[in-house]
Parts: structure tokens; C-alpha cells; sequence
């Protein structure tokens, strides 16, 4: 039994869709001349790609098409993978059964809602296993700033579905609302730049304000890369975090992580005399422990089982800028001591690209084999029906 999928009227399909206004022209003309000559070819339509993937958009597709053909939903039978489902190359993900004058104008729709989230979907999933290759981390999704923001529903979504079908992986999140809004997710997120410029670059004074006046329930990262001196950055906002917390015994003060966002063409000022300086670019591993053993080095300035102690043993790492799949791995396999992993772009790499095709023609009730050379129909029983 599948699944419910998702609600149709979550999705705020442009009603332009169902004119063909996103559509390739030669297929609103293939329904054009087909409603010219009177012709109501009752077909079969199956939809494949080329890769091992992590499927996503199928939900989706099935409301777009719904919102677009309004009763005629009803005239066509549809099977579809579940969004989350391992596939293979060409193995058929989606299977209409119905009159393709009625759905031809479609098919660029499908095909991109479907290339877009399971390029996401993929991408995110290799970079969540990546992140539990050793203990279970966060993965946190700071793609919006990396494309158009009306993209944005959908991958969150697809980082969602990557997320659920990791099983055994920590729980991450998205960093806008719009991301989460498909299936009830919390943005999250932590202290941009512009914040500590707009406090002359002094990053304790803008940490400070940000844990005075932003909810209680938001974790406290501090943002410590601003001067280049990572090091020297997060203990200055921890003692100040701390100093506040102990003077007024509000959580709202507790730090509960700094993150490295350092330019991949930079080298921190606590690595100037690195013997490898190109290793040591941007937010590189022998960084990651600088800061950790510099925080480790403060909490054991106070005495064992203190409130401070436990305050700065509490404080983890969140890495971000340029993180890959690769990238993810390669810092679990050599156990950097890593809170979190921020993932941005890496989100959208490479191509995954779907294929529709006729394959079979309903001639007197019976089917009969009819497609271009090479595309041959190719049941699949891990297909479930939409209704």
C-alpha cells in the first residue's frame, strides 16, 4: 500500500501550466494536431533515467498534473515510484495509461519537476550517508542562496526525502521557511555576516545581540570567521557568552556551537606556518582542530564538573563553504571533530536527466508494442497506482 502523497494544493501550480505557457512549443502543437484531426490515440507513456538515483518529484508531478487537467485526471491511469525510492537506470519511475491528447503539453513539466528534485534528492542523500560514515551528524541545507527562490519548496523537500530515506542518519534541516513547507520543517540558521559587519566587525557585541533578541528556542552559533582567526574569534565569544550566562542564568546565553565559514582562498591565521598551506585553505581539517583543542584547552582552565567547564565542553563545530559529499567523507574517515556540516551548492552538481516515451497504443482493447527503436516498454511492479 503507497503512501498518502502530497496535497495538490500545496504545490500553487501557475495555472498557466495547463495552457502550455512552460511548456516546448512541438508538444502543445503535438496536442494541437491531434485535436485538429479529431485523433485520441489511447496510449502508454513511461518515463526512465540513465543513472542509480534517489527519486524525487514524483509526488509532485501527480499534483501538477492534477491542478493542470482538472476532471480530465480521471480519464488517465497513472503508476508512479515513491519520492525516496532507489532507482535504477532505466528503470520506468512514472506510467501513464491514457488519451495523450489530453496530457502531451505535459511532458517538459514532468520531465523537469522530476530532473530537478532528483538531482537534489541524490545529491543530498550521498551528503547525509557521507555525514554518518562514523557517528550520525547533521546535515544542514544552505542551498537557497545557490538558485532561483521559487525553487525553493521543492528542494526542501528533496533534502527532506534524502534525509528519510538515510535511515540512521541525524536529523538536519533547512535554512528557509519556503523549504520546509511542504512537510511541516523548522528553518534553521545561525549568524550571517552582514550582522557582524553591521556591528564594525566586532563579532561578541553582534553574538551578544543576536542571543538578547532572537526566541530562546534558537541554538546559539556563534559565526567566527569574520577576522580570519578562528581561534582566537571563538574564544573571546565564548567567554563573553559565558560571563553573560553566569551573570543573568539565562539559556538564551548558552553557546552551544561556533561555525567556520572560512574562504577557500584564505588560510587561517592560526595555520600561517602550516607546512602545507594549500591544504590548509579554507575550512580545512587541521583548522577544525585548532578551534577544538583551543576550546577543549579553555574548559580545562576551570574545575572539573564547574558550570564553566561544562559550558565550554559544550560547544561544538559547524563547518560550512565548500562542502562536498567527497568533502564530507573525507573529514569523517580522518574523525575531525565536526558538529554539523553546512552544504550549499555541491546540492545542485551534475545531471540527472528523465525521458518520456510512447511505447504502447490500446488498438480494439488489446496493447499493442509501438515506440521508436530503443525504448521498448519495460514493466515495473514497484510501480503504485496514483488516484
Amino acid at each position: 500500500m503507497s503512501r498518502r502523497r502530497i496535497d495538490p494544493a500545496l504545490l500553487g501550480v501557475d495555472p498557466r501550466v495547463a495552457d502550455g505557457f512552460f511548456s516546448d512549443v512541438y508538444f502543445n502543437r503535438t496536442r494541437e494536431v491531434l485535436l485538429a484531426e479529431g485523433l485520441h490515440p489511447v496510449v502508454r507513456w513511461q518515463v526512465f533515467q540513465k543513472h542509480d538515483a534517489i527519486l524525487c518529484g514524483a509526488d509532485e508531478t501527480i499534483g501538477i498534473m492534477k491542478a493542470a487537467l482538472g476532471d480530465d485526471w480521471e480519464r488517465l491511469a497513472v503508476w508512479a515510484l515513491e519520492d525516496g525510492d532507489a532507482i535504477a537506470p532505466w528503470e520506468t519511475a512514472l506510467l501513464v495509461e491514457g488519451d495523450l491528447a489530453l496530457f502531451a503539453h505535459l511532458e517538459t513539466i514532468v520531465l523537469g519537476v522530476l530532473a530537478r528534485r532528483t538531482r537534489v534528492a541524490t545529491n543530498a542523500h550521498r551528503a547525509v550517508r557521507a555525514a554518518a560514515l562514523v557517528t550520525p551528524k547533521p546535515v544542514l541545507f544552505f542551498a537557497a542562496r545557490h538558485d532561483l527562490y521559487l525553487a525553493q519548496p521543492g528542494d526542501g523537500y528533496a533534502f527532506h526525502v534524502a534525509e528519510r530515506r538515510a535511515r540512521g542518519a541525524a536529523a538536519g534541516g533547512v535554512s528557509t521557511p519556503a523549504q520546509g513547507s511542504w512537510w511541516g520543517g523548522t528553518a534553521l540558521g545561525t549568524i550571517p555576516h552582514s550582522l557582524e559587519a553591521a556591528f564594525g566587525g566586532d563579532v561578541v557585541r553582534a553574538t551578544l545581540a543576536f542571543a538578547e533578541h532572537v526566541e530562546p528556542g534558537v541554538p546559539r552559533v556563534a559565526l567566527v570567521d569574520y577576522h580570519n582567526d578562528c581561534v582566537r574569534t571563538s574564544l573571546e565569544v565564548a567567554d563573553a557568552m559565558l560571563a553573560r550566562l553566569l551573570e543573568t542564568g539565562e539559556e538564551r546565553f548558552r553557546l552551544v556551537g561556533v561555525r567556520l565559514d572560512t574562504s577557500e582562498t584564505l588560510v587561517d591565521r592560526s595555520l600561517a606556518d602550516a607546512p602545507d598551506p594549500e591544504a590548509a585553505r579554507g575550512v580545512s581539517a587541521p583548522l577544525v582542530r585548532n578551534v577544538h583543542r583551543a576550546l577543549r584547552d579553555r574548559a580545562r582552565t576551570h574545575p572539573e564538573g564547574s558550570a564553566a567547564r561544562g559550558f565550554f565542553e559544550g560547544i561544538g563545530i559547524i563547518v560550512s563553504g565548500g562542502f562536498t559529499p567527497e568533502k564530507i567523507e573525507a573529514f569523517e574517515r580522518e574523525r575531525v571533530p565536526v558538529t554539523a556540516y553546512g552544504v550549499g551548492s555541491s546540492l545542485f552538481a551534475g545531471g540527472i536527466d528523465f525521458t518520456a516515451d510512447v511505447v504502447g497504443l490500446l488498438i480494439d482493447g488489446t496493447w499493442r508494442p509501438e515506440s521508436k527503436v530503443g525504448r521498448e516498454y519495460r514493466p515495473n511492479p514497484r510501480l503504485s497506482r496514483a488516484e
